[in-house]
Protein backbone atom coordinates (compact mmCIF):
# COMPACT_ATOMS: atom_id res chain seq x y z
CA UNK A 1 0.00 0.00 0.00
CA UNK A 2 1.69 3.70 -0.92
CA UNK A 3 2.65 5.30 1.72
CA UNK A 4 0.27 8.73 2.21
CA UNK A 5 2.09 11.90 1.51
CA UNK A 6 2.04 14.30 4.48
CA UNK A 7 1.12 18.38 3.96
CA UNK A 8 1.66 21.15 5.89
CA UNK A 9 -1.19 23.50 6.67
CA UNK A 10 -1.11 27.70 7.21
CA UNK A 11 -1.78 26.37 10.85
CA UNK A 12 2.16 24.39 10.53
CA UNK A 13 -0.28 21.25 11.56
CA UNK A 14 1.19 18.12 9.10
CA UNK A 15 -1.22 15.84 7.88
CA UNK A 16 -2.16 13.37 5.23
CA UNK A 17 -2.67 14.94 1.50
CA UNK A 18 -6.49 14.69 0.67
CA UNK A 19 -6.71 14.68 -3.19
CA UNK A 20 -10.76 14.79 -2.39
CA UNK A 21 -10.52 18.34 -1.16
CA UNK A 22 -8.14 19.72 -3.96
CA UNK A 23 -11.32 18.23 -6.26
CA UNK A 24 -13.97 19.52 -4.49
CA UNK A 25 -12.27 23.16 -4.29
CA UNK A 26 -12.07 22.93 -8.64
CA UNK A 27 -15.66 21.85 -8.67
CA UNK A 28 -16.62 24.72 -6.48
CA UNK A 29 -14.72 27.03 -8.43
CA UNK A 30 -16.65 25.83 -11.51
CA UNK A 31 -13.53 24.15 -13.56
CA UNK A 32 -13.65 22.55 -16.72
CA UNK A 33 -13.72 18.81 -16.22
CA UNK A 34 -10.32 18.03 -18.45
CA UNK A 35 -9.48 21.38 -16.91
CA UNK A 36 -9.54 19.89 -12.96
CA UNK A 37 -8.49 16.30 -14.01
CA UNK A 38 -5.18 18.37 -15.25
CA UNK A 39 -4.87 20.01 -12.33
CA UNK A 40 -5.08 16.85 -9.93
CA UNK A 41 -2.73 15.36 -12.39
CA UNK A 42 -0.31 17.39 -11.93
CA UNK A 43 -0.49 18.49 -8.42
CA UNK A 44 -0.47 14.83 -7.47
CA UNK A 45 2.95 13.65 -9.54
CA UNK A 46 4.64 16.95 -7.99
CA UNK A 47 3.96 15.98 -4.43
CA UNK A 48 6.66 15.50 -1.84
CA UNK A 49 6.42 15.23 1.96
CA UNK A 50 6.23 18.22 4.02
CA UNK A 51 4.91 20.23 0.95
CA UNK A 52 2.49 23.27 1.62
CA UNK A 53 -0.86 23.35 1.21
CA UNK A 54 0.18 27.17 0.09
CA UNK A 55 1.89 25.70 -2.38
CA UNK A 56 -0.63 23.34 -3.45
CA UNK A 57 -3.15 26.12 -3.98
CA UNK A 58 -0.55 28.35 -5.92
CA UNK A 59 0.19 25.62 -8.48
CA UNK A 60 -3.95 24.84 -9.09
CA UNK A 61 -4.58 28.92 -9.10
CA UNK A 62 -1.67 29.40 -11.66
CA UNK A 63 -3.17 26.66 -13.82
CA UNK A 64 -6.90 28.37 -13.35
CA UNK A 65 -5.46 31.61 -14.19
CA UNK A 66 -3.68 31.40 -17.68
CA UNK A 67 -6.96 28.72 -18.57
CA UNK A 68 -10.13 30.01 -17.19
CA UNK A 69 -9.96 33.21 -14.60
CA UNK A 70 -13.52 33.11 -14.05
CA UNK A 71 -12.73 30.00 -12.50
CA UNK A 72 -9.17 31.32 -11.11
CA UNK A 73 -11.92 34.32 -9.33
CA UNK A 74 -13.65 31.73 -7.64
CA UNK A 75 -11.31 29.62 -6.52
CA UNK A 76 -9.19 32.27 -4.92
CA UNK A 77 -12.26 33.78 -3.06
CA UNK A 78 -10.94 33.01 0.61
CA UNK A 79 -7.57 34.71 -0.05
CA UNK A 80 -9.25 37.42 -1.88
CA UNK A 81 -11.05 38.19 1.25
CA UNK A 82 -7.42 38.36 3.43
CA UNK A 83 -6.51 40.75 0.49
CA UNK A 84 -8.87 43.27 1.83
CA UNK A 85 -6.31 44.71 4.29
CA UNK A 86 -4.58 45.88 5.88
CA UNK A 87 -7.33 47.18 7.68
CA UNK A 88 -10.44 45.37 8.52
CA UNK A 89 -12.64 48.19 7.09
CA UNK A 90 -12.83 47.13 3.96
CA UNK A 91 -13.85 43.69 5.67
CA UNK A 92 -16.47 45.82 7.47
CA UNK A 93 -17.77 46.91 4.76
CA UNK A 94 -17.72 43.43 3.24
CA UNK A 95 -19.74 42.00 5.98
CA UNK A 96 -22.14 45.14 5.84
CA UNK A 97 -22.90 44.06 2.13
CA UNK A 98 -23.64 40.73 2.94
CA UNK A 99 -26.37 41.28 5.05
CA UNK A 100 -28.15 43.87 3.34
CA UNK A 101 -28.46 41.25 0.29
CA UNK A 102 -30.14 39.40 3.38
CA UNK A 103 -33.00 41.66 4.00
CA UNK A 104 -30.85 43.85 6.84
CA UNK A 105 -30.62 47.67 7.34
CA UNK A 106 -27.24 48.05 7.96
CA UNK A 107 -25.07 50.64 9.25
CA UNK A 108 -21.12 50.20 9.54
CA UNK A 109 -18.93 51.59 11.85
CA UNK A 110 -20.99 53.56 14.72
CA UNK A 111 -20.90 54.35 17.88
CA UNK A 112 -23.15 52.85 20.55
CA UNK A 113 -23.33 54.21 24.27
CA UNK A 114 -22.64 51.27 26.65
CA UNK A 115 -23.64 51.35 30.62
CA UNK A 116 -20.31 52.25 31.49
CA UNK A 117 -18.21 53.33 28.22
CA UNK A 118 -19.32 54.17 24.32
CA UNK A 119 -18.20 51.31 21.78
CA UNK A 120 -17.24 51.19 18.36
CA UNK A 121 -19.66 48.83 16.35
CA UNK A 122 -18.24 47.69 13.33
CA UNK A 123 -21.72 46.80 11.89
CA UNK A 124 -25.51 46.54 13.33
CA UNK A 125 -28.02 44.83 11.48
CA UNK A 126 -31.88 45.52 11.64
CA UNK A 127 -34.09 43.01 10.80
CA UNK A 128 -37.84 43.06 11.90
CA UNK A 129 -37.58 43.26 15.42
CA UNK A 130 -33.86 42.11 15.89
CA UNK A 131 -30.98 44.17 15.60
CA UNK A 132 -27.69 41.76 15.58
CA UNK A 133 -24.28 44.17 16.83
CA UNK A 134 -21.65 42.75 15.39
CA UNK A 135 -17.89 42.59 15.72
CA UNK A 136 -15.56 41.75 12.74
CA UNK A 137 -12.06 39.72 13.22
CA UNK A 138 -10.46 40.62 10.20
CA UNK A 139 -6.95 38.29 9.24
CA UNK A 140 -4.76 38.86 6.49
CA UNK A 141 -2.83 35.69 7.26
CA UNK A 142 -4.31 32.34 7.40
CA UNK A 143 -3.75 29.46 10.33
CA UNK A 144 -4.88 32.46 12.46
CA UNK A 145 -8.15 31.30 14.42
CA UNK A 146 -9.40 33.35 16.91
CA UNK A 147 -9.34 31.70 20.49
CA UNK A 148 -12.00 31.97 23.77
CA UNK A 149 -10.17 35.31 24.69
CA UNK A 150 -11.93 36.53 21.49
CA UNK A 151 -15.86 35.99 22.50
CA UNK A 152 -14.82 36.93 25.97
CA UNK A 153 -13.50 40.22 25.68
CA UNK A 154 -16.46 40.58 22.90
CA UNK A 155 -19.31 39.31 25.55
CA UNK A 156 -18.23 42.41 27.84
CA UNK A 157 -18.61 44.94 25.21
CA UNK A 158 -21.89 43.48 24.06
CA UNK A 159 -23.42 43.52 27.47
CA UNK A 160 -22.05 46.85 28.40
CA UNK A 161 -24.17 48.17 25.64
CA UNK A 162 -27.44 46.06 26.36
CA UNK A 163 -27.45 47.08 29.89
CA UNK A 164 -27.52 50.95 28.27
CA UNK A 165 -30.59 49.95 26.34
CA UNK A 166 -32.18 47.90 28.93
CA UNK A 167 -32.03 51.58 31.42
CA UNK A 168 -32.70 53.66 28.85
CA UNK A 169 -35.82 51.33 27.35
CA UNK A 170 -35.03 52.72 24.06
CA UNK A 171 -36.81 50.68 21.80
CA UNK A 172 -38.59 47.11 21.83
CA UNK A 173 -36.21 45.60 19.57
CA UNK A 174 -34.38 42.13 20.43
CA UNK A 175 -30.52 42.52 20.93
CA UNK A 176 -27.88 39.98 19.48
CA UNK A 177 -24.35 39.93 19.65
CA UNK A 178 -22.37 38.29 16.89
CA UNK A 179 -19.19 37.86 15.56
CA UNK A 180 -17.67 37.43 12.22
CA UNK A 181 -14.55 36.58 11.14
CA UNK A 182 -12.71 35.50 7.98
CA UNK A 183 -10.90 32.92 8.95
CA UNK A 184 -11.81 30.29 12.18
CA UNK A 185 -12.96 29.72 16.02
CA UNK A 186 -11.38 27.08 17.96
CA UNK A 187 -13.29 24.60 19.67
CA UNK A 188 -12.90 26.47 23.09
CA UNK A 189 -14.44 29.37 21.61
CA UNK A 190 -17.16 28.02 19.87
CA UNK A 191 -18.21 26.06 23.38
CA UNK A 192 -18.26 29.51 24.58
CA UNK A 193 -20.03 31.35 22.42
CA UNK A 194 -22.87 28.36 22.28
CA UNK A 195 -23.12 28.53 25.97
CA UNK A 196 -23.86 32.18 26.16
CA UNK A 197 -25.97 32.71 23.36
CA UNK A 198 -23.40 34.48 20.92
CA UNK A 199 -23.59 34.26 17.31
CA UNK A 200 -20.11 33.20 15.49
CA UNK A 201 -19.36 33.16 11.86
CA UNK A 202 -16.39 32.17 10.28
CA UNK A 203 -15.15 30.93 7.45
CA UNK A 204 -16.74 27.55 7.41
CA UNK A 205 -19.02 27.97 10.29
CA UNK A 206 -21.85 26.86 10.98
CA UNK A 207 -22.01 24.75 8.41
CA UNK A 208 -25.24 26.17 6.26
CA UNK A 209 -24.78 29.43 7.53
CA UNK A 210 -20.56 30.21 7.43
CA UNK A 211 -19.51 33.13 5.18
CA UNK A 212 -17.86 31.25 2.65
CA UNK A 213 -21.35 29.68 2.09
CA UNK A 214 -23.47 33.12 2.36
CA UNK A 215 -20.90 34.67 -0.16
CA UNK A 216 -21.48 31.88 -2.83
CA UNK A 217 -25.60 32.45 -2.12
CA UNK A 218 -25.24 36.07 -2.46
CA UNK A 219 -22.89 36.54 -5.21
CA UNK A 220 -21.45 38.82 -3.39
CA UNK A 221 -17.17 38.44 -4.49
CA UNK A 222 -14.46 40.68 -3.25
CA UNK A 223 -12.97 43.05 -6.03
CA UNK A 224 -9.66 41.35 -4.80
CA UNK A 225 -11.22 37.99 -6.84
CA UNK A 226 -10.22 39.29 -10.01
CA UNK A 227 -7.35 38.29 -11.76
CA UNK A 228 -8.19 40.56 -14.62
CA UNK A 229 -6.49 43.64 -12.55
CA UNK A 230 -3.23 44.49 -10.95
CA UNK A 231 -2.55 44.53 -7.02
CA UNK A 232 -2.23 48.20 -6.77
CA UNK A 233 -5.56 48.48 -9.08
CA UNK A 234 -7.33 46.60 -6.46
CA UNK A 235 -6.02 48.91 -3.38
CA UNK A 236 -6.72 51.87 -5.61
CA UNK A 237 -10.47 50.32 -5.96
CA UNK A 238 -10.74 49.81 -2.20
CA UNK A 239 -9.35 53.13 -1.32
CA UNK A 240 -12.28 54.87 -3.79
CA UNK A 241 -14.73 52.83 -1.60
CA UNK A 242 -15.65 50.03 -3.78
CA UNK A 243 -15.60 46.47 -2.28
CA UNK A 244 -17.24 44.34 -4.39
CA UNK A 245 -17.60 43.08 -8.05
CA UNK A 246 -21.40 43.87 -8.20
CA UNK A 247 -20.51 47.26 -7.68
CA UNK A 248 -18.70 47.46 -10.89
CA UNK A 249 -21.30 44.88 -12.33
CA UNK A 250 -23.71 47.82 -11.68
CA UNK A 251 -22.15 50.39 -12.43
CA UNK A 252 -19.11 50.48 -14.86
CA UNK A 253 -18.24 53.91 -14.14
CA UNK A 254 -16.31 53.48 -11.51
CA UNK A 255 -13.92 52.18 -14.01
CA UNK A 256 -13.75 55.78 -15.86
CA UNK A 257 -11.37 57.05 -12.97
CA UNK A 258 -9.38 54.49 -13.48
CA UNK A 259 -8.21 55.13 -17.16
CA UNK A 260 -8.73 51.61 -18.36
CA UNK A 261 -7.92 51.01 -22.08
CA UNK A 262 -11.39 50.16 -23.84
CA UNK A 263 -9.88 46.62 -24.08
CA UNK A 264 -9.18 46.14 -20.59
CA UNK A 265 -12.45 47.39 -19.74
CA UNK A 266 -13.97 44.70 -21.98
CA UNK A 267 -11.87 42.37 -20.17
CA UNK A 268 -12.92 43.47 -16.72
CA UNK A 269 -16.51 43.65 -17.55
CA UNK A 270 -16.79 40.01 -19.18
CA UNK A 271 -14.88 38.44 -16.02
CA UNK A 272 -17.07 40.75 -13.86
CA UNK A 273 -20.15 39.05 -15.88
CA UNK A 274 -19.08 35.93 -15.93
CA UNK A 275 -18.28 35.67 -12.02
CA UNK A 276 -21.73 37.49 -10.69
CA UNK A 277 -23.86 36.03 -13.15
CA UNK A 278 -22.73 32.28 -13.81
CA UNK A 279 -21.69 31.03 -10.63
Amino acid sequence: MKRSIKVKKYSGDIVDYDESKLIASLKNAKADHDLAVQIVHEVRNSLYDGISTKEIYEKAFRMLKSRQRPSAARYKIKRAIMELGPSGFPFEKFIGHILKSEGFATEVGIIMRGNCIDHEVDVLAKKEDICHIIECKYHNLQGKPNDVKIPLYIQSRFTDIGRHLKNSKQDQLQYKGSIFTNTRFTADAISYAKCIGLELVSWDYPENNSLKYRINKSKLFPITSLTSITKKEKVEFLERGVVLCKEIYENPAHMEKMRFSDVRVKKILADITDLCENH
